[in-house]
């Protein structure tokens, strides 16, 4: 009887997880599609044509590639695209040098203040774009820097630098002391340290802080707007109104240049999410 009884409950709690599992795999899915389903709706408006673009089909009933290869072939749009490139490419080697050797010194070393540094780095990551924007436009028009990819890129780091130090800073927290110390041993220099046995250990958390600091530049438009006044210095985030004039919205080619710009987001977490998801969740823990 006592058998029975617990089997029976083994049974019920089968069951029950069972039933667990199965409503948070419809929550996720539900929400997946809520979240997805604004980029399926861009794909999809991006191969029609822009007197079918209100109707109400999940496929396109007309398909064509009209406003994916006028977009190509516009030599303003390719020129947009390099300059994003350069932009983000920019950005994100600076917030790299800077962010890693400032959050390797923030982790291994004894510095002055150390607490009220993090804090005052961390509270910079509140403040919004609008408030720093007259300061340094000042700033980059005073050394010539204006209607260049520096001012722009070096603007996004102020956001890219802090992100970078209060993630990688747990990073190197977590690795033993020891290993320190039996390089040193082997003749290793303080930046042989930071090279050979530091860089490899942390690979995650630097594939994370790369996709992320390239992609805040990728997506940066308020920068771009205020310190490239000349239009063929702008990047693809800043130049999408040129779809707009007296004659009409084309509805079909801004959700084509808004595909094209979403496409190196998109395929970032898809072929690095073990990463990116691997990084954020690692860095946040101190073994």
């Amino acid at each position: 009887m006592t058998k029975i009884k617990g089997y029976s409950s083994v049974r019920l709690e089968s069951s029950r997880m069972r039933t667990k599992k199965f409503v948070c795999s419809v929550c996720a899915i539900m929400i997946a599609i809520f979240f997805l389903f604004p980029l399926y709706w861009l794909a999809m408006n991006s191969f029609r044509s822009n007197h079918e673009i209100l109707d109400v089909y999940f496929f396109p009933r007309y398909p064509t590639i009209e406003p994916w290869v006028a977009q190509i072939s516009n030599p303003a749009f390719m020129s947009s695209l390099r300059n994003s490139f350069g932009i983000a490419t920019f950005a994100m080697c600076i917030s790299f040098v800077l962010g890693v050797s400032a959050a390797y010194g923030m982790a291994r070393f004894t510095i002055p203040y150390k607490n009220g540094i993090l804090l005052t780095i961390l509270i910079t990551q509140m403040f919004p774009a609008s408030i720093l924007l007259t300061p340094m436009f000042f700033v980059f028009s005073s050394l010539g820097w204006l209607n260049t990819y520096q001012a722009p890129a070096i603007a996004v780091t102020s956001h890219s630098i802090p992100f970078i130090i209060i993630t990688l800073r747990a990073y190197f927290m977590s690795v033993p002391k020891s290993l320190d110390d039996a390089a040193r041993i082997d003749g290793c220099n303080a930046f042989g340290v930071f090279i050979r046995i530091m860089m490899p250990i942390i690979r995650t958390g630097l594939i994370t802080i790369l996709v992320i600091s390239f992609l805040h530049g990728w997506n940066d438009l308020i920068y771009s707007m205020t310190f490239n006044t000349n239009e063929s210095m702008r990047p693809l985030t800043a130049n999408i109104t040129k779809f707009q004039d007296q004659y009409g919205i084309r509805w079909n080619f801004i959700m084509a240049y808004g595909m094209i710009l979403a496409t190196p987001v998109t395929l970032a977490f898809v072929f690095l999410q073990k990463y990116i998801i691997g990084g954020l969740t690692q860095g946040a823990l101190k073994e």
